[in-house]
């Protein structure tokens, strides 16, 4: 059998449509006609479920087939649509003799138009008519529409005639998109013909310029929209930046501008060359692959990769694991490889568009008047860098590095067919070229640029120059990390950091940033501190604690950088030591002073302690959108400025009495009462509390206690600005287990504890305080959120209803966070605290955690003094400083270990059926 043959063969075993026409033909031979409808719509059912079970097969059998399989299901709807059509035109609605006006022409548009689909995309058909439609054209497209319809299809439609066609898409440009991928599929191809010709004559002829420029827009709209980064994790195959789309706006250009048929074409015209289209089909065939089974698995038209179908595609394309790498990780970093080099096609595509419509006097791009005098030997081409001759990096591969560096120093562009030959030439980067005094202070100084080091960075990284320069960096290159914590890949990441870290000493984020602000003009050790941040994640996928083999690679790297014995040892400290800061004010008691010392004893000098809370700062900003917030800044500037005053004084300059004397003077001036009642007042609070807490919230719970004393129970809520989240206070006759009765009522009402103290006066009052924000960060503000809060606290301690039922009821928020697999752990800590056993436990972040830790506490008969919440997307980090009833440190080992067990099973979620005390 010839080739032809076989693909014939292999066509129709996904669907033959003479025999599926034969089928319906045989059963409407016994059917009344009210019946025939019904009848062949059901063996158009079977028949697709039938096709798209075949190409489902063929793609498991063959996973990394995408273009092929998205080419089959386009062959699989072109055949139901032809069955469906003959089946109206001929037994529903027969005409024996047309009229001229009684002509339809079925055309597959968009993406449908292309001849590819994934396994449930849309499909997108215009119905065109020669003349204004007539009754028997509008009943067969009405047929047809109810046809594909209840056959389960997502159809995108329209139905014109022919001057209503060419009207509507000189008008809008997403109509003249889906008409350049236009394709007959049935009916009358004469009509399609003479729609064609006239689309291009009338339209495209006319328009060419403003369909480049306007798609340029849309394409760039889109990025936004997106994240604007190939680089995010969860990344839209389709739409995001470096998917689908961005291939097909490359060839939707070309075919407007030089009328290609396909793809391969643009080698032809001079967009692309045979090598770059290469790369264009490798990485098309791969997103193909990746969406066509993110549908099939998902069974509907799902187009993002999340999390959960990550782990499922890999499997499905037959991704292992390696040491240090999970099969995911290896998979999404072939992902973002692939999504890295659509960009370098755009790019490229871009620029041999500008040169070939350059001539013609007409660019796409913008140029730039500045012309700098020291280029050496570099040029500039309509403003922007390029080369004087293709070999001009093989004569001096250092020129590689000073590219990026005359970019950066002249604020230049790089023209995009210079970015084409740095990436050829790259590997040019040999042990040589490393080791160069030049071309490694050529790299520092672009590193450590006041200017706009994060562009020119990410066009090194682009070219794959950076990588190559530093070897440690390009094996973190497109590298994800699979948590629902990180937004962007590694690289990304630590390209935004360096970003942010500019921008900080530049001043743009002075109000969000007071106190990095104001100390990184104070650091001596500047370029310590951007090295710092370029190697602080550059250790991750290598199976071990990436921050000290990070440090390792840092005190092999930066000698060789420039940098000095001292500021070596100092880089290689802030890499090991880069997430202390955030452990210890997001996870500890703040006013516990052995907290602030054990702190400060590590960091040891007040130039470290400011190098590291700038690092601290960017690394938490660069991770993603939303992660930053007033909470974090405010207990990262309480951590530095303690721990400054320790460092510079040797100790606190304030004793616990002094402290307690000072927060007492300023809370008497403030209430205005008499000495001898302030003295009863203040005496109700133990000495802990007025440790613990800031002079404001003292105040706004003495104001309560003064105003309410006789209440038996007091709910207050507030904004609370200065930590971005909701103050909840309650003052309630002390009893066991009322911290967990408080956290599963602001659980239910929507609410998420990141802060709690708890507190009980000298005549058995409880005073707690707990900071609140929404699921996404964000403090509760309107009135009805916020009695809402407290209507809900209300309820639970006045036990008007079990809280067990409703917190099981409740749906859960974090879907997204059953693709990951944490196993629970627990930390007993008794020299954290002079005072208190600290407990820290680690586990899989779901609604009601912290409140089923707080119950199996209470029936373990420990006292819970302090509560600090952080979570890292699916991970939650609960820290809890505790007493024994008689408040001392719990230091048996078997009540230590009976605790710890508790604790996992509530971790675990067995904790629900925990039984609820009365």
């Amino acid at each position: 059998m010839t080739e032809n043959g076989l693909g014939r063969r292999r066509q129709r075993d996904i669907i033959d449509r003479n025999a599926v026409a034969d089928e319906i033909s045989s059963v409407l031979a016994d059917s009344s006609v009210s019946e025939q409808r019904s009848k062949a719509l059901a063996v158009l059912q079977a028949t697709l479920r039938e096709g798209r079970e075949e190409i489902s097969r063929r793609l498991i059998a063959m996973p990394s087939s995408g273009r092929s399989s998205a080419t089959d299901q386009a062959f699989l709807i072109d055949q139901i649509i032809r069955i469906a059509y003959d089946f109206v035109t001929t037994a529903l609605f027969p005409v024996a003799n047309r009229s001229a006006a009684e002509k339809i022409a079925v055309v597959a548009v968009g993406g449908y138009g292309r001849g590819e689909m994934a396994p449930h995309s849309d499909v997108d058909i215009a119905f065109i008519t020669p003349y204004k439609r007539t009754g028997w054209t509008e009943q067969v497209v009405e047929a047809m529409l109810y046809f594909l319809w209840d056959l389960g299809l997502k159809v995108g439609q329209s139905s014109r005639s022919i001057d209503e066609t060419i009207k509507m898409a000189l008008e809008d440009l997403t109509i003249r998109t889906a008409l350049l991928e236009g394709r007959f599929v049935w009916g009358d191809r004469e009509v399609y013909e003479e729609a064609s010709i006239r689309f291009w004559n009338e339209v495209a002829t006319k328009t060419g310029a403003d369909f480049v420029a306007q798609k340029m827009i849309e394409r760039d709209e889109r990025h936004k929209r997106m994240g604007d980064s190939r680089y995010v994790v969860e990344p839209n195959v389709k739409d995001g930046k470096g998917g689908l789309r961005d291939l097909h706006t490359l060839y939707w250009i070309g075919k407007y501008v030089h009328r290609v048929r396909s793809p391969s074409d643009l080698v032809e015209v001079g967009l692309l060359t045979r090598e770059e289209y290469r790369k264009f089909e490798k990485a098309e065939n791969f997103l193909w692959a990746v969406r066509c089974h993110m549908h099939d698995i998902s069974g509907r038209a799902e187009d993002r990769l999340t999390f959960d179908l990550q782990r499922e595609v890999a499997e499905r394309m037959r991704f292992s694991p390696r040491p240090g790498r999970s099969a995911v990780e290896r998979f999404m970093q072939l992902y973002f490889l692939n999504a890295k080099t659509v960009g370098d096609l755009t790019g490229l595509f871009l620029a041999h568009l500008d040169e070939a419509l350059g001539k013609k006097g007409r660019r796409f791009l913008p140029s730039f008047a500045r012309k700098p005098r020291k280029l050496n030997g570099f040029v500039l081409d309509r403003g922007r860098l390029a080369l004087p001759s293709d070999d001009f990096f093989q004569s001096d591969p250092i020129r590689l590095i000073e590219l990026f560096n005359l970019a950066d120093l002249h604020a230049l562009e790089i023209h995009p067919l210079t970015m084409r030959a740095a990436r050829r030439d790259a590997r040019l980067i040999d042990h040589k070229v490393r080791q160069d005094a030049r071309a490694n202070q050529l790299f520092l100084d672009t590193l450590c640029s006041p200017r706009n080091p994060e562009a020119v960075l990410r066009w090194m990284n682009e070219a794959t120059v950076f990588g190559r320069f530093i070897p440690d960096f390009g094996r973190v290159v497109a590298q994800m990390q699979f948590d629902m914590y990180h937004h962007y890949t590694v690289d990304e990441h630590s390209i935004r950091a360096i970003g942010l870290l500019a921008e900080i000493e530049r001043g743009d984020h002075k109000d969000d940033h007071p106190l990095s602000t104001a100390i990184v003009r104070q650091i001596v050790s500047r370029r310590v501190l951007f090295v710092a941040v370029l190697l602080h994640d550059i250790a991750k996928g290598r199976g071990g604690d990436h921050s000290v083999l990070g440090a390792e690679v840092a005190l092999n790297l930066c000698p060789r950088l420039g940098l000095n014995e001292a500021e070596t040892e100092t880089v290689a400290w802030l890499v090991r030591h880069h997430l202390l800061m955030s452990a210890t004010a997001f996870k500890r008691d703040l006013s516990d002073f052995k907290t602030i010392l054990d702190f400060a004893q590590t960091v040891t000098s007040a130039e470290r302690l400011r190098l590291l809370l700038v690092l601290t700062v960017v690394d938490i900003r660069a991770v993603g959108p939303g992660v930053w917030n007033s909470w974090k800044r405010q207990l990262l500037s309480d951590l530095f400025e303690a721990t400054e005053e320790v460092l510079r004084l040797g100790h606190k300059q304030k004793g616990r009495e002094e402290r307690i004397a000072s927060k007492k003077s300023a809370l008497q001036n403030a209430l205005k009462i008499a000495p001898d009642k302030f003295k009863r007042l203040a005496k109700r609070m133990p000495e802990a509390y007025w440790i613990a807490e800031p002079d404001d919230i003292i105040e706004r719970n003495i104001r309560l206690l003064q105003t309410n004393d006789s209440e038996p129970l007091v709910i207050d809520a507030c904004y609370y600005p200065d930590r971005g989240a909701t103050l909840i206070t309650v003052l309630a006759a002390d009893h066991p287990g009322l911290f967990y009765r408080i956290a599963g009522a602001i659980h239910l009402a929507g609410g998420s504890i990141i802060d709690a103290r708890i507190h009980t006066s000298t005549d058995g009052l409880a005073v707690d305080n707990f900071l609140v924000q929404d699921p996404w960060g964000r403090p509760f503000q309107e009135r009805d959120q916020i009695e809402r809060l407290k209507q809900s606290i209300g309820d639970a301690l006045a036990n008007k209803s079990k809280l067990s039922p409703k917190l099981m009821a409740k749906p859960v928020a974090l879907r997204r966070a059953e693709a990951f697999k944490i196993a629970p752990s627990v930390l007993m800590d008794n020299k954290a605290s002079n005072r208190f056993t600290v407990i820290e436990v680690n586990a899989a972040d779901r609604p009601a955690l912290l409140n089923n830790l707080a119950l199996a506490l209470f029936q373990s008969k420990v006292t819970l003094h302090s509560a600090h919440i952080a979570t890292y997307g699916e991970r939650a980090v609960d820290t809890f400083y505790v007493t024994d009833l008689f408040g001392g440190k719990i230091e048996s080992k078997a009540r230590l270990k009976a605790l710890e067990s508790r604790l996992l099973e509530a971790a675990t979620g067995a904790g629900h059926g925990l039984k609820e005390v009365a």
